[in-house]
């Protein structure tokens, strides 16, 4: 009986040790980024105009989903040594050696080729050529060369993040219109006054690790002042699907709302205290921006279906 629990038991931490390396390599794929890549591209489908087979759609958003995960498993094989010494990601697969190094960079690449290929496939090669231009930006401009180089790299390196839509778009259109383009610009600006409001609260975390983060380099109140303006910027950039004529009421109403909020909560920011004693304010900055922009995103395709 005992022989029957110990073989029993070695079974039980085989499959135990096989699901937690599994949990390791999507981890690698940084789910929580992919989510929101994944779920801004089913937008740019959804609502550009033309028709597409619900299986064709699907194949792109899988591509796109892919493609993120690409990247991110690159990012974390060239970040692993910085990663080790930052606080908030000291515990993912590479630093703590539960993946090595190689495995988790010819997973990226492995993923990269793979998903431009199917996407190529599926769709077009508009598509397909701004998936490799998403991959390649965030991986050699955003995390090779800006990031470890100059404050502004979420400036620049946002422009990663906002190409979603516009391949969502271009999967079923197979071109990139204003409309394409309007919501590349609201992701791009969305991102700066996003990562500064996290910067804030962790800016000792950059510092130790060497990232030149706003904050770290320019000091708590420029940091705020530029949240301010991007927040700015946001409002009116955040109605352009309403004033292209892409959207209606819905959406402009939804939009507006959320960015006047958002205005508000950035001047919450930009009042409060420099000495970093409380950081309320940028936290609950960076949490209602990951609600604004998937509440905006959302009213799109309602605002498309109620239309029709």
């Amino acid at each position: 009986m005992s022989d029957v629990s110990t073989a029993l038991t070695a079974e039980e931490l085989g499959a135990f040790g096989r699901q937690t390396r599994v949990r390791d390599y999507v981890e690698l794929l940084k789910p929580r980024v992919m989510s929101l890549v994944v779920f801004t591209g089913l937008v740019g489908v959804l609502i550009a105009p033309g028709a597409i087979h619900p299986v064709t759609a699907a194949i792109a958003v899988a591509a796109i989903a892919l493609g993120s995960g690409a990247a991110g498993a690159i990012n974390m094989w060239y970040e692993r040594d910085l990663d080790a010494v930052m606080e908030r990601t000291r515990g993912r697969p590479l630093p703590t050696g539960r993946v090595a190094p190689d495995d988790a960079l010819a997973l990226g690449v492995l993923l990269s080729v793979f998903s431009v290929a199917l996407m190529a496939l599926a769709t077009n090669p508009v598509a397909a050529a701004l998936l490799a231009a998403a991959i390649l930006f965030y991986v050699f401009i955003y995390t090779m060369w800006l990031k470890p180089r100059t404050p502004q790299n979420i400036v620049i390196g946002g422009a990663a993040g906002a190409f979603p839509p516009m391949i969502g778009w271009a999967a079923v259109s197979g071109d990139v219109s204003a409309t394409a383009i309007a919501l590349f610009a609201l992701i791009f600006l969305w991102t700066p006054p996003h990562f500064w409001a996290l910067a804030l609260y962790r800016c000792e975390d950059y510092r130790r690790a060497g990232v030149p983060m706003l904050p770290v380099v320019a000091g708590a109140r420029t940091t705020k002042n530029q949240i301010l303006l991007y927040s700015l910027l946001l409002l009116p950039a955040g109605l352009a699907p309403s004033l292209l004529g892409t959207s209606g009421w819905l959406y402009g109403a939804v939009s507006l709302a959320l960015g006047v909020v958002f205005v508000a909560l950035a001047l919450r920011v930009w009042r409060s205290a420099d000495d970093g004693a409380d950081h309320g304010a940028a936290r609950r900055l960076f949490r209602f921006s990951l609600i604004y922009l998937a509440a905006l995103f959302a009213a799109l395709p309602v605002d498309k279906a109620l239309g029709q």
